[in-house]
């Protein structure tokens, strides 16, 4: 197979520099956090680099954690955070908030969503929507009914070689898509550096799946224009996180999470999406492999290869591959990466940037829960279906 560079002649798919737009720093946008744990770091560290944003409040369910959290930054001493729950916050009207960014653990997700829209603030929701297709329906509708932006934290959206996949794609260099898999995993990585609320039942909801699971959908559904899923056939397994012998386990002197732990380390399913295309999808936090294998995207013209990675948190770090028929050869087209250049705004800056001038400018969400609710639809048809052990139906009503 003809092997071809394409950096000279791959033009159709040429990233367009965006001209930046200048900041209206006299409109300040009142930013409340909730949740603020080990993620509310990052929202924080972002909004404090934006010259539109003034973080007024936060809240935890443990008492003292918000104030703790923001006393370890001088320029957020002055935060409000005597509160006990997200609701007496968002009831306090002397902070006559915007919006909020929620960075509960997955089982918080959906009512703190809904009350915050519910509301009249704009939210930033972090990934995964939440944990039921029936929750983030729940959230859907009171997002419809506030008028607010509600976007939710997807950041490997906004690189440039993740969306020079959505690119390709919509070219129609591939022609019909029919068939897709995606995945990735971590040979050793259940995150539990944090304590154990990524892993308990009543906390995390979804293990795998809904870390990292919600990425690599993300990444070929986007780019196929996400079609409604139909069916599933799931199936999910827990046998590294109940093992007391895990090797993380055992390094952090925590033998005992084995015992607290409730959701998935590893999952699979067989998805059909509308326009009769297939997908297969597989998702790990720990296994005896170092990746169940890349990501492709088959046509009728060609195919895609996007090399796996193990977190789906940013950006891959080997060229995209398309394979396709030229002149009667078969031939192998290598898309550069492309390089960020010395400066640019880190994809977590982009992310609150795009939200920030949705909100301002009343301009459509950059991640929108119409989206959103597929990609939970998957998540949660696979859970549902691996528990009852047989295909399911995936039946959304109208918004």
């Amino acid at each position: 197979m003809a092997k071809v560079n394409a950096e000279e002649n791959m033009n159709v798919f040429a990233t367009a520099t965006k001209a930046e737009t200048a900041v209206d720093a006299s409109k300040k946008i009142r930013i409340g956090i909730i949740g603020t744990g080990w993620i509310a770091e990052s929202h924080v560290y972002s909004m404090l680099k934006q010259p539109d944003v003034e973080i007024v409040a936060g809240c935890d369910l443990i008492p003292g954690k918000a104030k703790a959290f923001f006393e370890k930054e001088t320029d957020l001493t002055d935060v409000k955070t005597d509160y006990a729950s997200h609701k007496e916050m968002l009831a306090d009207k002397s902070l006559n908030l915007d919006a909020v960014c929620i960075c509960t653990y997955n089982c918080q997700h959906a009512p703190c969503a809904i009350d915050a829209l519910n509301a009249g603030l704009h939210v930033l929701l972090e990934k995964p929507m939440c944990v039921t297709t029936e929750e983030a329906i729940e959230i859907m509708r009171a997002e419809k009914k506030s008028g607010k932006v509600l976007s939710i934290g997807f950041q490997p959206r906004f690189d440039e070689n993740m969306q020079m996949i959505k690119k390709i794609v919509q070219s129609g260099v591939l022609g019909k898509i029919y068939y897709i898999q995606t995945g990735g995993g971590r040979r050793r990585g259940i995150p539990t550096p944090f304590g154990t609320t990524f892993i308990e039942k009543e906390t995390g909801g979804l293990g795998a799946l809904g870390d990292i699971g919600c990425y690599s959908l993300d990444c070929v559904l986007n780019a196929i224009g996400y079609p409604k899923p139909l069916t599933v056939s799931g199936y999910k397994s827990d046998f590294f996180g109940k093992d007391p012998n895990y090797c993380n386990y055992v390094r952090l002197g925590h033998p005992e999470y084995a015992e607290k732990f409730g959701v998935d380390d590893f999952a699979a399913a067989f998805v059909r999406l509308e326009g009769g295309i297939i997908l297969d999808f597989r998702i790990a936090w720990a296994m005896n492999l170092d990746t169940p294998g890349d990501s492709i995207i088959m046509g009728t013209k060609g195919s895609l290869r996007i090399p796996s990675t193990d977190c789906w948190n940013g950006s891959f770090d080997k060229p995209l591959k398309i394979y396709s028929e030229v002149a009667g050869n078969q031939v192998c087209t290598e898309v550069p990466l492309i390089e960020a250049k010395p400066g640019s705004p880190t994809l977590w800056d982009k992310k609150m940037r795009s939200f920030l001038d949705a909100c301002k400018n009343g301009t459509p969400s950059p991640v929108p829960s119409s989206q959103i609710l597929y990609n939970q639809a998957i998540l949660d048809g696979i859970s549902k279906s691996s528990e009852l052990g047989r295909e399911i139906e995936i039946d959304l009503p109208e918004i």
